[in-house]
C-alpha cells in the first residue's frame, strides 16, 4: 500500500470547494507497485471531479503495519483503503 501527498483543482464548486480551488489531499491506494498505485491515485480523483492532479509526495506502507490490527483501527485512511482498495482525504491543515 502507498499513501500520497496530492494537490488537485476542481473541476466544479461542490461541498465547499469553490471552482478552479486548488485542494491538498491524502490518499491511500492498496496497490503492490508504486507506477500503479500512482495511476491509481490519479484516476480517482479524477472520478472524484479534479484534474491538474500533482503527486507530491509517497511512502510505501510497510507489510508489518498493515498486518496490526490496532494500527488499522485506529487509522480510518487504512482500514477504508485495506477494505475499498482506496481512500480519498482532503488535507486539513487546521
Amino acid at each position: 500500500m502507498y499513501v500520497f501527498s496530492v494537490n488537485a483543482v476542481a473541476k466544479e464548486a461542490a461541498d465547499g470547494i469553490a471552482q478552479g480551488q486548488q485542494v491538498p489531499f491524502i490518499v491511500y491506494i492498496n496497490a503492490p507497485k508504486q507506477e500503479g498505485a500512482e495511476k491509481l491515485c490519479t484516476l480517482q480523483l479524477l472520478r472524484a471531479g479534479f484534474h491538474q492532479v500533482k503527486i507530491e509526495k509517497h511512502k510505501k506502507i510497510a507489510a508489518k503495519v498493515l498486518a496490526d490490527k490496532k494500527v488499522v483501527a485506529a487509522h480510518s485512511g487504512l482500514k477504508e483503503a485495506l477494505e475499498k482498495g482506496f481512500s480519498i482525504h482532503v488535507f486539513d491543515e487546521d
